[in-house]
């Protein structure tokens, strides 16, 4: 993986830093095998994991990103290193992108990465035809925050799960490469992933470090929320000038986001609230301010969350209890990104299991009632134009129906062409008066025409400048209403497929509860990401050296460090096998004239499963490599002993 050394300072020789063996294997296994699903630890590097598989391919990548301020981030971060990125989001306006879009099909721009998000796929058709006219040179997409594609997962998003059909359109079947991304899947998310997007078992690449080792955690249950309240405030009190991320999930409830900052603001902190329904300004002022210090504490909901890097986050505080084990592990990951200890505070009670139950799973999810309402709005069977985005209730129901068979998306599209101006093509120009009301669903039936036929005969004038309109062309679903009264059996699909996510959600909690109830603190990461599908083996492999190894114990450190402060090399626990024997030495030593060295640390004698297999080992020495052992011993003049080994090492 020399080379990868070599392409990484090539490509950003203003980083100061190296690619971790974790992130050559996965850019490895890109370029090699073709799809790949990596799952690292938030703050582990994800993102230059693409970026280096983008530039080696030399192509476009397609990133599609859940969270507008995810893309900012991660959009002037590449530009900083001087690639070109083009953003489709709604803090850009609609010229822009379609300028953008009309450029980069025309090649008269060469971006190398263009962020977008599930929705722009799904719903955007002229942005869909203008990456058409260069597919050819997008050689990667990638899927960040993957496990919103799951629909069993704590951040479904439905159009993540329509991704695979965007790929489709896009490369007529066949696919560029794809890389998948995330810090927390459990095994029935993974198998959802893996079958719509083509990953094989052998390319699903998880860190062994799953662990957030330098983020401590605190667990905290309260009788009563005005106990849990106290605590909060004596918390802020403690870390008093430290960057505070404290999530909620509530907006403008009492003991809200807005409520806990306002009440902040009036004890004096620096504080100011994030949420959803601010805009993409807002919400990138204050990242920024937080950034600068201007704000010390943030009061979020979840909006607040995947892939947001701020380095010097020193706490995480949750006021409310998460949905599961997952959505934890995620948003403690925003503090902590600088490598530095930081502290995690999770405070809840009785009552905040109940709201999560209630409000935050059960009121989610349409009941029948909803589900025959909402049906209503799309009036007559037949095809029809969706204002999906304006709508909430049918963006909680459009998933079911498309389920049972009630509703079927068709394509893209607009609503009409009544906003055209002027047009220089002669067809396109009939069709505009063809018909009174100048709708898109009543041009395709007045002239017999495919849906996808009129939305690319518009699109491919708007590209070639043959079209103008007044305003720009909205977005919309092209879907087929295939029955507009749900049957009996239709219904059950229905609720039999909401009575299934309810109970798993319903788990997840569960699970998460049980899991904090019934572990130390101190032990509750190795649980977490055991669960989440880390080795085992490795999970306490937690204590981390200043050459960024981990280690299992504080005396392995002070090895280590000792070892690359005099710039010997040395591995961790390599393998070593001898007539069929295995070991794992603690640590190999390399010596500049060829030989090796073991080098083993006795820290649990007198615990009987750990003397007998150091037993085991020192047979093997002996009988192997008698010359080519040293060992320390557990005490407190460790770091002397170990110099002393140090200083004749470098003698041989």
């Amino acid at each position: 993986m020399a080379g990868l050394d070599d392409d990484f300072k090539k490509f950003f020789p203003r980083l100061n830093f190296r690619l971790k063996d974790f992130q050559k294997q996965a850019i490895e296994n890109v370029l090699s095998n073709g799809n790949t699903l990596c799952i690292m630890p938030t703050g582990g590097g994800k993102s230059i994991i693409y970026q280096m598989a983008t530039l080696t391919l030399g192509g476009v990548a397609l990133v599609v990103s859940p969270l507008i301020a995810l893309m900012i981030e991660q959009a002037e971060k590449i530009r900083a290193q001087g690639y070109e990125v083009l953003e489709f989001h709604s803090g850009i306006n609609s010229a822009m992108q379609i300028k953008n879009l009309k450029d980069f099909a025309k090649g008269k721009i060469k971006p190398r990465f263009i962020f977008a998000s599930p929705e722009k796929l799904a719903v955007d058709g002229f942005f869909e035809y203008c990456l058409k006219h260069r597919k050819d040179d997008i050689k990667l997409a990638v899927i960040d925050e993957v496990h919103c594609v799951s629909q069993w997962g704590m951040d479904f998003r439905p159009f993540y799960k329509r991704i695979p059909d965007f790929l489709n359109r896009l490369f007529d079947g066949d696919w560029s490469k794809v890389l998948a991304l995330t810090a927390t899947l459990n095994p029935k998310e993974l198998g959802d992933i893996c079958a719509d997007f083509k990953i094989s078992q052998e390319n699903v690449l998880i860190d062994s470090l799953l662990i957030r080792s330098e983020i401590k955690l605190h667990v905290l249950k309260f009788d009563n929320e005005n106990l849990k309240e106290k605590k909060f405030w004596e918390l802020l009190n403690l870390h008093f000038g430290e960057k505070i991320l404290v999530y909620v999930y509530r907006k403008y409830t009492k003991r809200g986001v807005e409520d806990l900052c306002e009440k902040a603001l009036a004890k004096g902190y620096k504080a100011t609230y994030f949420h959803g329904e601010l805009t993409a300004d807002e919400r990138k002022k204050i990242i920024d301010d937080y950034k600068s210090g201007e704000v010390d504490i943030i009061f979020a909901t979840n909006a607040f969350g995947m892939g947001i890097d701020i380095k010097n986050i020193r706490v995480v505080i949750h006021f409310m209890i998460p949905n599961s084990a997952e959505q934890f592990y995620q948003e403690i990951g925003r503090a902590a990104r600088d490598g530095q200890a930081a502290n995690s505070y999770l405070l809840y009670s009785e009552k905040n299991i109940e709201v999560k139950r209630k409000f935050f799973i059960e009121e989610t999810f349409p009941n029948q009632d909803k589900l025959t309402a909402t049906l209503k709005k799309f009036g007559k069977a037949g095809l029809q134009t969706l204002a999906y985005f304006e709508d909430e209730e049918i963006q909680k129901c459009l998933p079911y129906y498309l389920a049972c068979g009630a509703v079927k998306i068709i394509g893209k599209g607009f609503p009409s062409l009544i906003d055209l101006e002027s047009t220089s093509d002669t067809e396109l120009k009939n069709f505009f008066d063809g018909t009174r009301t100048k709708g898109f669903v009543r041009t395709v039936k007045k002239f017999s025409i495919t849906p996808d036929y009129l939305a690319d005969k518009v699109y491919d004038d708007l590209l070639n400048d043959r079209v103008k309109f007044t305003n720009p062309l909205k977005q919309r679903l092209v879907v087929n209403l295939l029955t507009p009264q749900l049957s009996a059996a239709q219904m059950k699909i229905m609720t039999d497929d909401i009575d299934e996510k309810k109970s798993y959600k319903h788990s997840l909690l569960n699970l998460f509860v049980n899991m904090i109830e019934n572990n130390e603190a101190d032990k509750l990461h190795q649980e977490i990401a055991f669960y989440l599908g880390a080795d085992r083996f490795n999970l306490n492999k937690i204590y981390k050296t200043q050459d960024g190894n981990f280690v299992r114990s504080k005396s392995e450190v002070i090895i280590a460090n000792l070892l690359y402060a005099a710039e010997i090399n040395y591995r961790y626990e390599e393998p070593l096998e001898v007539d069929g024997v295995k070991i794992l030495p603690d640590f190999t030593i390399y010596l500049p004239n060829g030989r090796k060295i073991f080098w083993e640390h006795i820290g649990m004698l007198g615990v009987e499963k750990y003397d007998k297999r150091w037993v085991e080992k020192l047979n093997l020495y002996k009988n192997y490599f008698p010359d080519d052992l040293r060992k320390t011993y557990e005490s407190g003049v460790l770091s002397n002993d170990a110099q002393k080994i140090i200083e004749k090492l470098k003698s041989l």
